[in-house]
C-alpha cells in the first residue's frame, strides 16, 4: 500500500488536486468558520445542511439532494448506475443547543467557537476534498459519495448514517466499497474500532406519599440508590475495555414528599459487541435485584415498585482489521506524508458502516483543536492543509485512481 500512495502522489491528477488544497487552504478555513457559525443543533440541521448543499453545488459536484433524514449528498465520477461506491462523510451536527452563541472569534492564529472543530472542520475539509478533485478532474474508477449526515452527535444516535446506508437507495446498489469519515482535527489518529453504545433512561416508579406518614413504601429513590451501588461495584472489564457509567440521576418533587419517581441514565460501551451484549445482560439483572431489594424492605400489603427501562441510544460496535487495504492506505498516507499513524477507536459515523461489513474508517481533517463539547472549543490551522490532503490520498486510492 505504500507504493500505491507513492504512485498516487506522483500522478498529474493528484498532485493537482493536493495543490489546489494547499492553495486554498485560507478558503477552506473561511468556509470552516462560516459553517461553525450557522447553529445546527442534533435535530435541526435545516439551515447548516441548506449551505453545505449549495457548497456542493458551486464546486461542481453532481445530482446534489437533500435525502428524507436531512443528509446531503453530492456525487463526483457518477456515470449511469451507481455500484459500490466510495463515502466521504462528515457530520452537520453539534452537541449546542439552539440557546448557545455559536459566533466565531479569531484570537491570533485560533479560532474560537462552539463547534468549530467538531465539526465544522470535518464539513469544510469535505468540500476541500471535493473541490480539489473537481477542479483535478481526478479519474476514478469508483464514483464517491460526498455525504453530510445529520444526528452523529449524542442523542441523535447516528441516525442520520443509519438512514443513509440502511434505508435509502442514494448509496446506489451494492454496499459501498469503502466509508471514510471526517470528524474533528488532527493528523495521526486512523480510528478503524468501533467503540459501540447502549444508553438508558431507567425510571423506578412506586406510590410515593408523605416522608413521615407514609414511611415504609417501597422508595424509588432508594431504588436508584441500590443500582448505583450495584453497578459501580461491577467488575472492570480491560480486555476488551468495557463500561459502564452512571452519567445522571434524579427524581422526586419536595423535601418531605417520598417520591414516586426517581431515575437514572446509563452510558454502556465497549470496542466489541459480545461483550457489550453480555454486559447489557449484567445491567438489566442489577436493575431488577435493586428493585427486588427495595420491595423486600417495603411495608407488608403497600404496593412494589416497578422498573421501566428506556433505550435512548444504540450505537453498534466492530473493528475493520488493521490489515485491510483501506486502514493500510491511512497507515501509509500518513508515512507518505511524514506523519506516525495512532491507530484507535471511538465513536463516530464509521461505526453503523463497520457494523454491516462496509470497510469504514474515521480520520480527523488536520489541524490542533482542544476544549471539544464546551463553549471555549478552539482551533488552529497548524498543518491543516496537510490534514486534507491525507484525506484525499486515502479517498483516491480506494476509489481506484486511473
Amino acid at each position: 500500500m505504500d507504493h500505491a500512495v507513492s504512485r498516487l502522489l506522483a500522478h498529474e491528477r493528484i498532485r493537482a488536486a493536493r495543490h489546489h488544497i494547499e492553495r486554498t487552504d485560507e478558503v477552506t478555513l473561511a468556509r470552516q468558520t462560516a459553517l461553525s457559525a450557522i447553529p445546527a443543533p442534533t435535530g435541526a440541521e435545516g439551515r447548516r445542511a441548506t449551505r453545505v448543499a449549495e457548497l456542493f453545488r458551486e464546486i461542481g459536484l453532481s445530482d446534489v439532494t437533500v435525502d428524507y433524514a436531512g443528509n446531503v449528498h453530492g456525487w463526483f465520477g457518477k456515470n449511469g448506475e451507481v455500484t459500490a461506491p466510495v463515502v466521504l462523510a462528515a457530520h452537520l451536527d453539534t452537541v449546542f443547543g439552539p440557546d448557545v452563541n455559536v459566533a466565531v472569534e479569531r484570537r491570533g492564529h485560533r479560532l474560537e467557537g462552539p463547534g468549530i472543530s467538531d465539526n465544522a472542520r470535518g464539513l469544510a475539509a469535505l468540500v476541500a476534498v471535493a473541490e480539489a478533485m473537481v477542479a483535478a478532474r481526478v479519474p476514478t474508477a469508483r464514483p464517491i459519495l460526498f455525504a453530510a449526515t445529520v444526528g452523529e452527535e449524542g442523542s441523535g444516535d447516528l441516525r442520520g448514517v443509519k438512514y443513509l446506508l440502511n434505508g435509502n437507495r442514494e448509496t446506489g446498489n451494492g454496499k459501498p466499497a469503502a466509508f471514510i469519515a471526517l470528524d474533528g482535527a488532527g493528523l495521526d489518529r486512523v480510528i478503524h474500532r468501533a467503540l459501540g453504545s447502549k444508553r438508558y433512561h431507567i425510571t423506578f416508579r412506586g406510590p410515593g406519599g408523605h416522608s413521615w406518614a407514609a414511611f415504609g413504601v417501597a422508595n424509588p429513590a432508594n431504588a436508584v440508590g441500590r443500582a448505583t451501588a450495584l453497578l459501580a461495584d461491577l467488575a472492570p472489564q480491560q480486555a476488551p475495555r468495557t463500561t459502564c457509567a452512571v452519567v445522571r440521576l434524579g427524581g422526586g418533587t419536595g423535601l418531605n414528599s417520598i417520591p414516586q419517581e426517581a431515575w437514572l441514565d446509563l452510558d454502556l460501551r465497549s470496542e466489541d459487541p459480545r461483550a457489550l451484549a453480555q454486559l447489557d445482560v449484567t445491567v438489566r439483572a442489577a436493575l431488577e435485584r435493586a428493585a427486588d431489594d427495595e420491595n423486600r424492605r417495603r411495608t407488608a400489603g403497600s404496593p412494589t415498585l416497578r422498573v421501566d427501562i428506556q433505550l435512548l441510544g444504540d450505537r453498534p460496535s466492530g473493528m475493520t482489521p488493521r490489515a485491510h487495504p483501506l486502514v493500510q492506505a491511512a497507515v501509509a498516507a500518513n508515512r507518505a506524508l511524514g506523519r506516525d499513524a495512532e491507530l484507535a477507536s471511538a465513536s463516530t459515523d464509521a461505526n453503523v458502516p463497520i457494523a454491516l461489513g462496509i470497510p469504514a474508517i474515521a480520520l480527523g481533517a488536520g489541524g490542533k483543536a482542544g476544549d471539544a463539547h464546551l463553549a471555549t472549543e478552539w482551533f488552529e490551522n497548524v498543518e491543516g492543509a496537510l490534514g486534507i490532503v491525507r484525506a484525499l490520498l486515502v479517498t483516491a486510492a480506494m476509489a481506484e485512481v486511473v
